[in-house]
């Protein structure tokens, strides 16, 4: 082992034995001076940020020192914010748990469906590069503002990966720290403001290479590209913080990476632990609950211990950093965050269709026999509502975006007509109706020809890329059966090198074989979503963060 290495591993074997000093693996027995433990009883039922999982072991801990288990189901931002102002969310759930509550307190009526919040701790959105490239431009000594690195970002000097806005909350105060530092106002981002600072925005996601709807689903995806590809991966994340010191403590990098905290500013993730106000208010036992839990989450031997584990930063202030944390010189501005929703609603949109890297969406489309009826239909609601058709928070931001390629390749015992949309910059409305009676239009018949259609995708990638590179790419493949024509997934794996570095995003549906639909989502460096007890529409939404 290095010796840099070995001294951040020491470094953190000193936090945690810090954090667990005065517990001695006991989480029912206070630490000295830390007060009695509050206690409760039951279950807190919590709607929680994906990232959030990794703290499942701590609170195994509270459930042995407070009596409660608490219970986490993920959602992504837009949809958690949608079930909350909606009054969805409190008929099942006790509290929510996001990384950020001010996008949701910008919806009206959303302050009578939240009750106390409590945060429980901090990670600043900032910006992480492999040690080699940080020192090149320099960054290594001196810290750069937001408009230094947007500047490098489009003169390529290096690429990196972000979470999408509409998606995931590192993605959209990655968004809000850029454009409120640009503007530099000192005040909160306008609607008005957006279209000015379009051009540098631009400059800035022109060296996005990697993106997704999860932060914890990014950091892998950057592990993985440098295993399979090495020398072709992308050289950092614009993410928390608590996820670049992760993967650095992780070992899973060859090449560590540098936290670039920008001298304008940053935006913070708090993570308030949020009790949900039913139509009949809280019941005592919840309140209970609640505060037996956030008391122990709060305690400073448990914020250590949160600290050590999950490297975000204690929300007491008075606790003392691990030696990791930064910058080491001057201070660390919080940027302003959005005031009004239509500003906020407003930069989200232009991500999609001004900002960000134009899209290439490739869809495979399986219309064997097997698709008939309800699958068939629940397909083309899938589409449709991609176009603009579904009106819900999070639907407004899945649609095709302006400037994105849209191609459909239908299959059933063979692959079918290749269909080309290219929704332009300005008026989308007429080729979002075009791919809507497109969709309206399929009729499923025949066999499965799974293979034969993925190799017409990347034959369409190939020679698209060749006339219009500068594009993300990805493919989406739905079957909802066993392959009973054509190549197989040995072929297809056999092929797999020669073809363009392109992620395949399976969708599980009804019978289709799991195992392979895994399996060309790992080839491939995609993902796969499951729809056979959800809802496809909703799958094909989620998969828009990933595109």
């Amino acid at each position: 082992m290095r010796k840099s290495g070995l001294l951040f591993v020491v470094a953190a074997a000193l936090v945690l034995g810090a954090c667990t000093s005065g517990t001695k693996g006991d989480p029912a027995k206070p630490a000295e001076s830390e007060g009695p433990l509050l206690k409760g009883s039951g279950t807190l039922r919590v709607l929680a940020s994906s990232e959030l999982a990794d703290l499942q072991p701590i609170l195994a801990d509270a459930k042995q020192a407070t009596g409660v288990d608490v219970r986490l189901q993920a959602t992504g931002t837009l949809d958690g914010v949608e079930n909350v102002v909606s009054g969805n969310a409190a008929k099942q759930y006790d509290a929510i748990w996001f990384a950020s509550n001010r996008y949701l307190q910008l919806h009206p009526g959303a302050g009578d469906k939240i009750g106390t919040a409590t945060k429980v701790a901090t990670s600043p959105v900032v910006l992480g590069l492999r040690q080699s490239v940080a020192a090149k431009l320099g960054w290594t000594e001196h810290r750069p503002t937001w408009s230094e690195i947007a500047v490098a970002a489009g003169e390529h000097k290096f690429s990196y990966g972000m979470t999408n806005p509409a998606s995931s909350n590192s993605g959209f105060s990655a968004l809000v720290g850029v454009a409120a530092a640009m503007a530099g106002t000192g005040a909160a981002l306008t609607a008005e403001q957006i279209t000015p600072l379009t051009p540098r925005l631009r400059a800035f996601f022109a060296g996005q290479d990697l993106t997704a709807g999860s932060s914890g689903w990014l950091a892998d995806a950057l592990v993985k590209q440098a295993a399979q590809q090495p020398g072709h991966g992308v050289d950092g994340l614009v993410n928390y913080e608590s996820v670049i010191l992760s993967l650095n403590a992780s070992g899973r990098l060859s090449e560590p990476m540098t936290v670039v905290y920008p001298a304008d500013g940053v935006v913070t993730a708090d993570y308030p632990l949020t009790l949900l106000a039913g139509v009949s208010g809280v019941a005592e036992q919840t309140k209970t609950n609640y505060a037996a839990v956030t008391g122990y989450l709060r305690r400073p031997s448990v914020q250590r211990q949160i600290m050590a584990k999950t490297w975000r930063r204690p929300a007491l202030p008075n606790l003392a950093l691990a030696p990791e944390f930064g910058p080491k010189g001057g201070p660390l501005p919080e940027l302003p965050f959005p005031g009004r929703l239509e500003a906020a609603n407003a930069l989200i949109g232009a991500f999609g269709d001004d900002l960000r890297k134009p899209a290439r969406t490739i869809y495979v489309l399986d219309l064997s026999g097997s698709m008939k009826g309800e699958r068939i239909q629940g397909l083309k609601n899938a589409l449709i509502g991609l176009t603009g058709a579904d009106t819900s928070l999070s639907g407004q931001f899945s649609r095709f975006n302006g400037r994105e390629q849209v191609i459909m390749v239908p299959f059933s015992t063979k692959p079918g007509q290749v269909r080309r949309f290219d929704v332009p910059e300005g008026d989308v409305q007429p080729t979002l109706e075009q791919i809507r009676s497109y969709a309206g239009g399929l009729a499923a018949n025949g066999d499965t020809a799974i293979y034969d259609a993925l190799f017409v995708a990347y034959d369409q990638t190939a020679a698209l890329a060749k006339e219009d590179p500068d594009r993300s790419t990805s493919i989406v493949l739905l079957t909802d059966g066993e392959l009973t024509a054509g190549a197989n997934v040995e072929a297809f794996q056999a092929r797999l090198p020669q073809l363009p570095r392109v992620p395949v995003f399976t969708i599980l549906f009804g019978e289709g074989n799991v195992a392979q639909m895994q399996r060309v989502a790992d080839l491939t460096g995609g993902k796969s979503f499951d729809a056979r007890t959800g809802s496809l529409p909703a799958a094909f939404k989620e998969i828009r963060g990933y595109q």
